[in-house]
């Protein structure tokens, strides 16, 4: 199982992104979070196996059909452990 962190830039606040991040993510059978964060990016942890994390990068590139994504960034996180479940967030200060 791998775990990465993904900073998702562009227009990704206010039109869904953090939902469409959740529906797609549970699809996927992955775990972890999605959150806005203050300087306007949204951050996605997410747990799974190699092909899980391969389509939600491909997901979160693409985006809601409101947004427009212009850059994901992507680094390995330990893994933080957890319930198997892939929650929503509250917006970090």
């Amino acid at each position: 199982m791998a775990c990465f962190r993904y900073l998702v830039s562009g227009t990704v606040q206010g039109v869904g992104f953090r939902s469409y991040v959740w529906r797609e993510a549970q699809a996927l059978g992955l775990r972890g979070f999605v959150r806005n964060r203050s300087d306007g990016k949204v951050e996605v942890e997410a747990c799974g196996t190699g092909s899980q994390l391969q389509r939600l990068a491909t997901a979160l590139a693409r985006g809601p059909r409101e947004s427009r994504v212009t850059s994901v960034e992507k680094c390995d996180i330990p893994d933080p452990g957890g319930p198997a479940v892939f929650a929503i967030r509250r917006d970090v200060d």
